[in-house]
């Protein structure tokens, strides 16, 4: 398991050893067989692994096959029918490969996961055991991340046979040139606000995080409205439109990029010098790796978040995440929000205040004294019978005096 902060080269620690190892074989890959998998959690990360990798080999006769899906089943059926050194895939697009039995994979001897804790996710795991099911035992597994939630730490003990842990940096710890910030907003401001901010760097590009699909959209298109040159990318949008909106970010043809998560996970843009969290994250380690798509490579870079008064259990999630608060740029934290977290650790103690006064309950009745015979006589309202309590048949009792 290797841990590292985002834009420190983990494609490159597995990437390099792992063509060294195949190229020392000496031969081709059989027909339809793979001698590696790396897996990927989306389309654009397998498009950028393949595409480092191929670097690496130019000039060799190493084969490099993506499968994902938004592309020809027959294409990528005859791509791999000659075989591939190594296949970097999505899931789900893999299965269906394996279920044509258009690739064979008992011949692989590495299984990569890059993103793991990604790929761990609940919507993972079981893609990840139908695979697995098509995998050698005798086989190396590695898994790569920014960050190690605990359910990633179950797996990997669960499923890995004496792993090595290697940290270059605790896990969820963003880069240290990062200059991150918050300012505090009313939802309906945030467009305007946005504005603002990219007008100050109208030559830098910026990455632009939305929770939905559909707001992403909207967004987008009212930036171009206002003259900006902007693209977005989620879910949405077909493979080829995403390849086309990336290439231009990429270019500098475009200066601001709108995303889901889809393009929080590994992507790798040197152009970029701004981060804008318009939307808070609903899961905290998120806001690691969408801050991380700048700072690459040692280069600096600035994160702001907009926390609208809605947000302040997503911003109370990320700040404990990261063990700090996050300084405040502009606005007040709205009248009424919960408290910044507590570090991890303790638990959370009772809310200063006045203590509710205790409700009053009825006492016990007294027991009443015992019978000639030693037993007890039953408790009974004033009035009652003996023996009219609930369970009991009702009996006649001794008349009151006149």
């Amino acid at each position: 398991m290797g841990l590292a902060q985002t834009g420190t080269g983990k494609t490159a620690a597995f990437g390099l050893p792992l063509l060294h190892r195949i190229m020392g074989l000496g031969h081709p890959p059989g027909p339809r067989r793979a001698r590696a998998l790396i897996l990927a959690p989306t389309r654009e990360l397998v498009a950028q692994i393949a595409e480092h990798l191929g670097g690496f080999t130019r000039g060799t006769a190493m084969r490099i096959v993506t499968v994902t899906g938004g592309a020809s089943l027959n294409r990528q059926t005859e791509a791999l029918a000659r075989g591939t050194d190594i296949l970097v895939a999505t899931p789900g697009r893999l299965i269906d490969l394996l279920e044509r039995r258009a690739i064979d994979l008992q011949d692989t001897g590495y299984l990569v996961l890059d993103e793991a804790d990604q790929m761990l996710d609940m919507g993972f795991i079981h893609a990840l055991r139908r695979i697995a099911r098509h995998l050698p035992l005798r086989r190396q597994t590695l898994m790569f991340s920014a960050t190690m939630p605990k359910l990633m730490d179950e797996i990997a003990a669960a499923y890995l046979r004496d792993p090595v842990r290697i940290e270059a940096a605790p896990p969820g710890r963003p880069a240290e040139r990062i200059d991150q910030a918050v300012q505090f907003v009313n939802q309906g401001d945030k467009a305007k606000l946005l504005e603002t901010c990219l007008l100050g760097h109208p030559e830098e590009a910026a990455l632009v995080f939305l929770r939905t699909k559909h707001s992403a959209e909207k967004l987008m298109k009212l930036l171009v409205s206002w003259g900006f040159s902007a693209g977005s990318i989620h879910g949405n949008k077909s493979q080829s439109q995403r390849e086309r909106t990336l290439a231009a970010f990429r270019d500098g043809s475009l200066k601001v990029l709108v995303a889901t998560d889809v393009a929080a996970r590994g992507l790798d843009i040197p152009l970029v010098r701004h981060v804008y969290n318009y939307d808070l994250p609903n899961v905290p380690e998120n806001y690691i790796h969408r801050i991380g798509r700048t700072a690459r490579a040692g280069a600096a870079g600035k994160a702001i978040a907009f926390c609208g008064p809605a947000e302040m259990g997503e911003l109370a999630a990320v700040e404990k995440a990261l063990g700090a608060q996050l300084p405040v740029i502009g606005g007040t934290r709205p009248v009424g929000a919960p408290p910044p977290p507590k570090p991890a650790g303790g638990r959370p103690g009772p809310k200063p205040g006045p203590r509710p006064a205790p409700k009053s309950t009825p006492k016990p009745a007294a027991k009443p004294a015992p019978r000639p015979g030693g037993a007890p006589a039953a408790a009974r309202p004033p009035g009652k019978p003996q023996g009219a309590g609930r369970g009991e048949p009702r009996r006649p009792g001794p008349r009151a005096p006149a």
